[in-house]
């Protein structure tokens, strides 16, 4: 599977949305980590291979048997 980046204008609405609580509420970290997920392509990117890497682990290791 590759990488394929969202969509610019949900990229911009979802900055808009954090820049918007940001005023209201002020900064925090996970306001700040969102700003970094919007202007950083490589971010995105790696967050995304962090998830690829987290489920293949969970398919191979996951020994629920209810």
């Amino acid at each position: 599977m590759q990488f394929k980046d969202y969509d610019a204008n949900k990229i911009a609405d979802k900055l808009k949305q954090v820049l918007e609580f940001e005023a209201k509420y002020g900064e925090n970290t996970t306001s700040k980590g969102w700003k970094k997920w919007c202007n950083d392509i490589n971010y995105r990117r790696n967050e995304w291979q962090w998830r690829q890497n987290l489920a293949n682990w969970n398919s191979k290791h996951n020994t629920n048997n209810y």
